[in-house]
């Protein structure tokens, strides 16, 4: 019976996170969040980090952040990048991108167009362990 439990309360909290991952770019609050899983707002919370290791709200900086990193290696500007994740402040987005990254996300944009340019003149740089390298064959 305790299984059972536990697979239940597991397939709540997956609803949830995929939520986030589906409405990332909504006007997301913990309300909205925890109401797909059925909990209260703070039993949801510990068991959402139980599970993912992050808190709700660090889990949806993350899903954002990992979407606008593709909105801008794709060539959108920040401001749109920003918006499209449901970041409507660019000064809060750059921030909070350089927080997560390292890099703001102008010289993230910078840094993935070089890297695809290098990747286009030369490919096989950038298949790991390809085996024409490993022959030589690219030198």
């Amino acid at each position: 019976m305790e299984q059972y439990e536990k697979i239940y309360l597991y397939r709540r909290v997956v609803k949830a996170k995929l939520y986030i991952d589906n409405h990332f770019a909504d006007n997301l609050d913990l309300n909205n969040i925890s109401e797909q899983a059925h909990f209260s707002k703070f039993h949801f919370i510990r068991i959402f980090k139980s599970v993912y290791r992050l808190t709700p709200k660090n889990y949806l900086i993350k899903v954002r952040i990992e979407n606008a990193k593709k909105l801008l290696a794709e060539g959108h500007t920040v401001l749109q990048s920003g918006c499209m994740v449901g970041l409507e402040s660019p000064t809060s987005f750059a921030g909070m991108f350089k927080k997560i990254t390292g890099l703001t996300p102008s010289s993230y944009q910078k840094l993935e167009n070089e890297r695809r340019t290098k990747m286009l003149q030369n490919p096989l740089l950038f298949v790991p362990n390809c085996f024409a390298e490993n022959q030589g064959w690219t030198k």
